[in-house]
């Protein structure tokens, strides 16, 4: 039967990450806005902590908003605002033939607040649909390319020669990738037309979950997180292939699912004593990922099918998972109390700008 996937829709801490709750049980927040980096987004400046300290009920180190140099570029105020991004794992999907519909679309996507981005899609979202399947499965991906220009998708979770199944599908035209996933782990799907770098910066990636045949422990949730970066080329145009493609890279926003900041802005719940399992892929293009949840430890640890389970080993445990692009993990924690644990990219240069996110455990 054919099916399509559903659209995942919705959607510098110089200092410290670490934080509480207000009296109400609300996050108090005092974060930086993310900043652009790069082009006509020049850096901007971050005053001290101590220059604005955080209420006096809340142990959070403080942060000012970023200064705006003059001729900057500035967010539009009229721009819609994000979508946010499910950011929960789908279900594997039932049976093991599968017929996905998978259009490829342009679409103007606000990428942080009062920044658009005419991005081009996979299913109408950044990152695409999440596919999640069994080793051995019929995987058939029904393509049709409603945009005026040629694509090509890659499943990284397939084996075929490039001129086979990677082929250029033409504006109008439509094309089904079939494959037939030998082996278990979280694989990337991109774009792999000329530019690829520009192909995959301007939107054009995903998730896929092959599960083992067995499938996976249960657990208590699961999320699938992406990151990426941003290159922007102007309000409502395409990203820049130009700041892509710099020797040292300096992306406008870092982001996880598609849009900066969207789940500091609007924390997971959880509960404290359960057990997570999350899903995450470095897409890139260009820039690695440090994973990490501040506050817990990472009992497991399946990245790029090398497992380590702290049950199993005497013990060891991880505090970060990194990743280059293209790499992805299978991370599992349990939650220890009530809080805030906020997940980024270790990579502090990079958290203000839009790579953070929170589990607020109740």
């Amino acid at each position: 039967m054919r099916r399509t996937v559903s659209i995942l829709a919705g959607g510098l801490l110089a200092v410290v990450l670490l934080g509480a709750c207000s009296a109400g049980g609300a996050p108090d927040w005092n974060y930086a806005s993310p900043v652009p980096l790069a082009g006509t987004v020049a850096a901007a400046g971050i005053t001290s902590a101590a220059a604005s300290p955080a209420p006096a009920a809340s142990p959070m180190a403080g942060m000012a908003s970023p200064a705006t140099d003059a001729g900057q570029e500035q967010p539009d105020p009229s721009a819609p605002p994000y979508v946010e991004h499910d950011p929960n794992a789908p279900a594997a999907l039932p049976g093991t033939v599968h017929d996905i519909d998978l259009p490829i679309i342009d679409k103007q996507m606000t990428v942080a607040t009062g920044y658009v981005v005419q991005a081009w899609t996979f299913g109408g979202t950044v990152p695409g649909p999440t596919i999640r399947v069994h080793v051995g499965d019929t995987v058939r991906v029904h393509l049709t390319n409603e945009t005026n220009m040629s694509h090509s998708i890659d499943f990284h979770a397939s084996q075929t020669a490039m001129d086979h199944q990677m082929v250029e599908i033409k504006p109008g035209a439509s094309w089904t990738y079939t494959f037939t996933p030998e082996y278990a782990g979280v694989w990337m799907y991109h774009c792999g037309t000329a530019p690829t770098l520009l192909h995959i910066a301007n939107g054009m990636f995903g998730m896929v979950i092959v599960e083992p045949k067995g499938g996976l422990d249960k657990v208590d949730h699961e999320y699938a997180f992406v990151q990426s970066e941003w290159y922007l080329g102007g309000q409502g145009q395409i990203s820049s292939y130009a700041k892509a493609n710099a020797a040292a890279p300096s992306p406008d926003f870092v982001v996880f699912n598609g849009v900066a900041n969207q789940y500091k802005d609007h924390p997971i719940p959880v509960k404290a004593g359960e057990r997570i399992r999350i899903f995450v892929l470095d897409a890139g293009p260009n820039l690695g990922s440090s994973f990490h949840v501040v506050g817990t430890i990472f009992d497991t640890v399946i990245k790029e099918g090398v497992i380590m389970r702290a049950s199993a080993n005497g013990g060891w445990a991880s505090q970060a998972v990194d990743l280059a692009p293209a790499q992805a993990a299978i991370i599992e924690l349990t939650i220890p109390e009530k809080g805030m644990y906020s997940f980024v990219t270790h990579a502090f240069n990079l958290v203000g700008h839009g790579a953070i996110g929170v589990f607020q455990a109740s």
